[in-house]
Order: structure tokens, then C-alpha cells, then sequence
């Protein structure tokens, strides 16, 4: 450490050298120490990646890699991209083929960003971002699947096999049990198409009524064939809400737009059932965010969110949205 120019977080750089140590003075086998150390170089190489692009708003796509060109589903991935892209979204896709190389190629060389796999049988990554300032290549899918969610603002699912399925679940998995912040998912199918919707029978036909989500747990994602439908759901979001952070057991909502004193008393009347206790009370920076300088610049409104009301605080962003104070 004394013979580098680190200067910031030096703490945990220090963390990070002494448990490579420690993996060494607790004689982990060699295969162990080969994942760990791939994966920690994996991760540099996908932050370095992202970095220069810190402040552009980034969405990603998920989708089959066996589309092929003249599907209709590679046309509507490819019309969503271009659509977000000329509203400045960056679009992350796993730079491969099928829906990955249409929402590349309607993004553009510019606004695309890669994540790709190793994969001894697909093909090789897009043309479109193959460029190395624009793509990272990774050998382990939970290093790829950590960069392709970890960065992004917004998903857009287009139907594919168990890869998409899987990323598709992990996001609502970790939006229902609140380790990733609310973020706009969508489901987006070719127009007329069906595969989504037999997925949303499934939830609430099955999964609801055997006790194992709650009625509420789907309702955040938007169901549709309609690619300007996703582009709205996917920049609405973000039309006045702008970011939460915990205080202890209670939740700041961070707004672009003040909101007036009768809009916050609607507010309470309409979600009293999803506030544990109290009301939804206007709030400045707290103590903790202002050490931070934490987005102190912004409005807020402070509540005690209910356990497992994770859906009724996304409803609570869709009318915070919609406030006629966000209308400026």
C-alpha cells in the first residue's frame, strides 16, 4: 500500500489485499483460488468498463441469443434500443447474438455497452460493440450477471431460454426482497405475442394462490407488446422520483419536485395501509445523507415502509410521478 499512489478508500483496498492473504494463510486449494481471483479481475475490468459512462441513465436488455434476424421479436428489441437511445439511455446488452445484437445495433456503436460470456458453442460477441472501450469479456455467468444488473436504471426482457428466464426471476428476486432500489421492469413480447403472458397466468394462477409471493409482487413489472409502451414505463420512472436511501427503519424518497402540502395529504390517504407507523411527512436532508452529501440538494418525503411492502412502494413512485408538482 505505502508503495502506490492510492489515495482514496484506502481502507478497503487494504480489506481487499488482506483477504487475498488470508485466502492464501487458510490454505484454500488452487481451483478455489482460481475462481476468487478471476472473478475479482473480472470485476475491475467490468468497473473500468462502466465508469466513463457513471452519469448516462443505462438500460438493459435481456433476451435469446437464438433470435434470428427476421423474427419479429429482433425487430421490436431493435426498435426499443433506438427509441431509449435517442433519449440518451445507454443500452447494456450480454453482446452476443439474436435480441443482444438487435438492441446493439438499434442503440448504436455510441450508446451500447457489452457484457459478454464465454461460451465454448454460441457465437462470437456483436460487431456492434466489439470495440474494447465498449464491451468486457467474463468467464463466470455471476460476475457477468452482477455487472449487467448492477449498473442499470431500467430492464427490458424480450422472451428467450432458461439464461433470460433466469436473469428475468433473479431481477424480481431482488427487487421483492429489497436488496436492489426500485428500478422499471418490463416484459416485452412482438406485437400480438403470448409468451409473457402465459408466465403472468402461471404467477397468479399458481404462485399467488400457494401462499409463496404475495398478491402484489408482479404487479410491479409492466406486461406488453408495445415498444413505446416500454420506452414510457422505462423513462417514466425516473419523471420525478429520483433515488431512496434507508435512515435506520426509515425510508427517504429523494424527488426532483417538491411536492405541496395537499398532494403529501392524498398521499397519506391513499397509502396509509403501506406506513407501519405515522404519516408520509416532508423532510430535508438528514444528518447521515448530508455527511455524505448525499443528493442533499433535493426535496423528500420520509415514511415507515410496512415489511414486505415492496410493492405498494412502487405504487407510491407511480403516483409520485404523477403529482402535478412533477408536471413542470
Amino acid at each position: 500500500m505505502a508503495e502506490t499512489d492510492v489515495a482514496a478508500n484506502r481502507s478497503l483496498i487494504r480489506r481487499i489485499v488482506r483477504t487475498g492473504i488470508q485466502l492464501g494463510e487458510d490454505g484454500t486449494e488452487r481451483l478455489n483460488l482460481k475462481i476468487a481471483s478471476a472473478a475479482l479481475a473480472e470485476m475491475r475490468d467490468a468497473f473500468r468498463l462502466f465508469q466513463p459512462y457513471a452519469d448516462v441513465p443505462k438500460v438493459t436488455v435481456f433476451g435469446s441469443a437464438r433470435t434470428r434476424q427476421d423474427d419479429p421479436l429482433y425487430s421490436q428489441a431493435r426498435s426499443v434500443a433506438e427509441a431509449l437511445a435517442q433519449r440518451g439511455w445507454m443500452v447494456v446488452t450480454g453482446a452476443g447474438p439474436g435480441i443482444m445484437q438487435a438492441a446493439a445495433e438499434g442503440a448504436g456503436e455510441r450508446m451500447a455497452l457489452g457484457v459478454s460470456i464465454r461460451l465454448p458453442f454460441e457465437e462470437k460477441p456483436s460487431a456492434v460493440i466489439a470495440d474494447e472501450t465498449h464491451s468486457v469479456e467474463m468467464k463466470y455467468f455471476f460476475t457477468r450477471k452482477l455487472m449487467l444488473v448492477k449498473e442499470s436504471t431500467g430492464f427490458i426482457c424480450l422472451p428467450g431460454g432458461f439464461g433470460t428466464l433466469d436473469e428475468m426471476f433473479e431481477l424480481l428476486t431482488l427487487q421483492q426482497t429489497g436488496k436492489a432500489e426500485p428500478m422499471p421492469i418490463v416484459l416485452l413480447d412482438e406485437p400480438g405475442g403470448t409468451f409473457w403472458r402465459g408466465l403472468e397466468r402461471f404467477i397468479i394462477d399458481t404462485l399467488i394462490p400457494a401462499g409463496v409471493i404475495s398478491p402484489d409482487d408482479f404487479e410491479r413489472v409492466l406486461v406488453t407488446d408495445s415498444a413505446e409502451d416500454a420506452v414510457t414505463e422505462i423513462t417514466g420512472f425516473w419523471h420525478n422520483y429520483d433515488s431512496l436511501r434507508w435512515v435506520d427503519d426509515l425510508l427517504v424518497l429523494r424527488l426532483k419536485n417538491q411536492p405541496t402540502d395537499a398532494e403529501i395529504e392524498r398521499l397519506n390517504e391513499e397509502f396509509s395501509s403501506i406506513v407501519a407507523e405515522g404519516r408520509i411527512e416532508r423532510s430535508g436532508a438528514l444528518p447521515v445523507e448530508r455527511a455524505d452529501n448525499d443528493r442533499i440538494e433535493l426535496p423528500r418525503l420520509a415514511l415507515h415502509l410496512g415489511q414486505r411492502e415492496v410493492g405498494g412502494l412502487y405504487r407510491l413512485i407511480d403516483a409520485i410521478n404523477l403529482l402535478g408538482s412533477a408536471r413542470g
